[in-house]
């Protein structure tokens, strides 16, 4: 087995270990409004649960030489977003939207992604999503060298939750009606595969 030194690494090294090895890894596509009123959408994949009381989610976002990303920037600035879990059917979608495009551009109309009013926040969700979540923010923190902050994770509170009816029961989400996607490393990514379950000890 090899046995490896981050710190002896460059960072390319490092991200090509991490998101190979941490697979598959939920997907969120975010929805922020920024401060003129623009639509911005991005896919983050560095995304998990934190809590259920108060029901939480973490976001990682990675800084580009510094330099924050407007989904970071419009969170922070208005402290409100909308988290979508990407599917089967919205992931070509999605996709496009983490071309890069100027502040005033929304990547929500270049993938003729549909808005959706919020109930709760300013921010609106897209109608293509089976599932979407309104969250406030709850703590930012950069992450990184103290002079030069490599991300920003984001911890929001879900203050509303939408789900589609259809794969909805009895408090209980239907996974292979959900059909979520995760990513891998590269270009890759992965549907939900063959379901197994082992019980958990008393």
């Amino acid at each position: 087995m090899l046995s490896i030194d981050p710190a002896q690494q460059t960072e390319r090294e490092n991200y090509k270990f991490l998101i190979g090895s941490i697979i598959p890894r939920p997907i969120a596509f975010v929805t922020t409004l920024s401060k003129d009123g623009v639509v911005n959408g991005a896919p983050f994949s560095y995304f998990n649960i934190v809590s259920a009381n108060s029901p939480m989610i973490s976001l990682s976002i990675q800084r580009l030489e510094g330099k924050q990303k407007d989904t970071a920037r419009n969170i922070l600035e208005s402290k409100e977003f909308v988290v979508h879990i990407v599917d089967e059917q919205n992931v070509e979608q999605v996709n496009e939207t983490a071309a890069t495009l100027p502040p005033d551009q929304s990547e929500v109309e270049l993938a003729k992604l549909t808005p959706i009013e919020s109930l709760k926040i300013a921010v609106p969700g897209v109608k293509e999503a089976k599932i979407r979540m309104e969250c406030i923010v709850e703590h930012a923190v950069e992450l990184g060298d103290s002079d030069s902050p490599s991300c920003d994770l984001i911890i929001g509170k879900i203050v509303q939750f939408h789900i589609d009816s259809a794969i909805y029961e009895k408090g209980r989400i239907d996974p292979r009606g959900l059909a979520a996607v995760s990513r891998l490393a590269g270009h890759d990514y992965a549907e939900i595969g063959e379901i197994f379950s082992i019980k958990r000890p008393k």
